[in-house]
């Protein structure tokens, strides 16, 4: 028999789409591999298609974790030259990974002023771009491919589920759950929405500061986030974030990184709260990167992020000037930014300090 290389499909096309596993009774998982292999290979390939990609053109981001490894996998596929813009936060494997697959990468060593490491990054990739006669920069935070690369997500889980009556999942960029859950409101307006942040992020109205937990917040506003998407918002720390990853090990054999324990912990109370409705939690990545932190019982103990229990339910606050340092609810109730009492200031304007306590 004679099989043409053109039945398989490369390795991103492969693993860009998540795996839908049960966790309980009315909760479901979208396990992905890597989340963002699906925006970037979606990015890459509509520029291609619209002819921005020319035979000389330098692909060119700014990303601190899964978003450059997804673009140095496709890029690598494409043979494409890839510059990444990244931070100290960037871990040694990822850095060697990144490399390996061909791209080179630039450390950004000190925050700006307003907008930190990100901020500082855009500044830098500014620079690069500059200095190309040819790039293309597919701008994750901006670029509406992004979120409309998960409408194949929501196509899988109304095919397979039904009606999904709420989405959980992390924020970053906000691709992943407005592309998802506005897809899905196509068939089921009444499906929730309820983001997973970090403290200090200032995507839902916190003023921005240094985050133990990495990927999700962001120290700037991305404009594919769609703030009236959301209907509730919670907050968690780190240790809540890690603690949960183990657990979804531990009882679900699910070996996922940090951000899907912060929304699984999340989804995991809303489904107990609602036994007769359908929820799906995103599980953006896989725990291989961090065996060294979150899965060691040493490195949480020395950090001070290893918990006995976790709380049993979030506080609920009235704005997000009243979120703590503990895993936070706010209904946010599909609103735009500045609809929100107790939001901080698009300027950047600092929270009182009575506010940060």
């Amino acid at each position: 028999m004679t099989v043409t290389t053109a039945t398989y499909p490369s390795i991103t096309e492969a693993q860009m789409i998540p795996r839908l596993v049960r966790l309980g009774p009315n909760l479901y998982g979208a396990v992905f591999t890597l989340m963002k292999l699906l925006p970037a290979h979606y990015i890459l390939k509509r520029a291609e298609q619209r002819g921005e990609l020319g035979a000389g053109t330098v692909v060119v981001e700014t990303t601190s974790g899964t978003f450059g490894l997804a673009l140095a996998m496709q890029c690598a596929l494409m043979e494409r030259p890839l510059i990444l813009v990244s931070d100290p936060a960037i871990d040694p494997n990822l850095y060697r990974r990144l490399t390996d697959l061909g791209a080179r990468v630039e450390i950004c060593r000190e925050p700006a002023p307003v907008g930190g490491y990100q901020e500082a990054r855009l500044r830098r990739l500014a620079e690069i771009r500059a200095g190309l006669p040819d790039s293309f920069c597919p701008e994750q935070y901006t670029n509406e491919d992004n979120p409309r690369s998960y409408g194949v997500v929501a196509e899988m889980l109304h095919q397979t589920l039904g009606d999904v009556d709420c989405v959980i999942g992390p924020v970053g960029s906000g691709g992943s759950m407005c592309g998802t859950v506005r897809a899905l409101r196509e068939r089921t307006p009444h499906t929730l929405a309820l983001g997973v942040d970090s403290h200090r992020s200032v995507l839902f109205g916190q003023a921005d500061g240094p985050r133990g937990l990495r990927g999700l917040g962001n120290s700037l506003w991305p404009s594919n986030l769609d703030h009236t998407v959301f209907d509730e918002v919670h907050w968690c720390s780190a240790a809540e974030a890690y603690t949960q990853t183990r657990l979804l090990h531990a009882r679900h054999a699910l070996f996922q990184g940090p951000t899907s324990g912060a929304a699984h912990l999340v989804a995991q109370w809303w489904a107990d709260r609602h036994p007769d409705r359908l929820g799906v939690v995103m599980l953006p990545d896989e725990g291989y990167r961090y065996q060294a932190t979150v899965y060691d019982d040493s490195w949480l103990a020395d950090n001070g992020l290893r918990l006995d229990a976790l709380p049993a339910e979030p506080l609920t606050v009235a704005s997000p000037a009243e979120a703590g340092e503990h895993w936070t609810r706010f209904a946010w109730a599909r609103r735009a930014y500045d609809e929100v009492p107790g939001a901080v200031p698009r300027t950047g304007r600092p929270l009182p300090d009575r506010a940060r306590s």
